[in-house]
């Protein structure tokens, strides 16, 4: 499949369906249930991806709520799934790729094929299914998360003052404010950070054009500097990694952490303007 990622329409994953693994990643801040959401109705032959236990080691307060799982974990959470070695793999959620921007960040790292559902599931035309798919089981193999891909927390803290570099906050400009919410561990964003919130990459549920894209984050700076990309757990912050892959600009890195370790740490500065 030449050329393929990092976004797919409705009418190409219809077209593809039986050659790719149709992976359902619903999560909701709110504390709803995207499994139960899965077995109310998803894309037929799709999957479902637990964001907390298949994308997510467990949080720590210098890790955040969802830090990276060990190698060997998702390999074996992606071979449960029956993604394998070389499985073309097509993510979906029903918030315009949020959440299944984060499953398409960590394969891509690894050199795996795969790519987000423009609009997701309010795009499928199609009927849905309910309950559990079935499938079987295969090889993934283990590779170490590339550091290239990702950011410190103590290299977000030098590259906040770097000119050469550029920080980025996806997360809701209320929060970068540092309006009081039930979510973040302090008020504020890391100083320095610019706030680039993941709805503002969206137009009616789909990610914006690549040339208005683009002119978004060349407005922003990231044309010309190294990105780092957090937000409050490392999820919404992978989609705008993948507005800047579809932007044709060079990739970004992903501070896994984010504000939830960056706010839980006394010692980091925060601003509020």
């Amino acid at each position: 499949m030449g050329g393929f990622g990092p976004l797919v329409d409705a009418a190409w994953l219809a077209g593809h369906s039986g050659e790719v693994v149709i992976a359902d990643v619903r999560w909701y801040l709110d504390g709803r249930s995207g499994r139960d959401a899965y077995d109310r109705g998803h894309i037929p032959a799709a999957r479902f991806v637990d964001l907390d236990t298949d994308l997510s080691g467990p949080p720590t307060r210098a890790g955040g709520r969802h830090p990276l799982p060990s190698p060997d974990d998702f390999a074996a959470a992606m071979g449960r799934l029956g993604i394998g070695d070389g499985t073309v793999v097509v993510a979906y959620d029903d918030v315009g790729g949020v959440v299944a921007s984060r499953l398409w960040w960590m394969l891509d790292c690894l050199d795996a094929p795969a790519a987000v559902l423009d609009g997701g599931l309010e795009a499928w035309a199609g009927d849905l299914e309910t309950g559990a798919s079935s499938w079987d089981a295969a090889r993934f193999t283990a590779r170490p998360w590339p550091a290239e891909r990702f950011a410190t927390i103590d290299e977000v803290d030098s590259a906040r003052l770097d000119p050469e570099s550029l920080v980025i906050d996806a997360r809701s400009i209320e929060r970068y404010r540092g309006e009081p919410n039930q979510i973040d561990p302090r008020f504020g964003h890391i100083p320095g950070a610019v706030s680039m919130q993941v709805g503002d990459n969206l137009s009616d549920g789909r990610l914006l054009p690549e040339a208005g894209m683009r002119d978004r984050y060349e407005r922003a700076g990231a044309a010309d500097r190294q990105v780092i990309a957090y937000c409050g757990s490392g999820v919404s912050a992978c989609h705008d990694l993948l507005a800047i892959r579809h932007a044709g600009l060079d990739d970004g890195r992903l501070f896994v952490g984010s504000w939830s370790a960056w706010g839980s740490d006394p010692d980091r500065p925060l601003a509020t303007a």
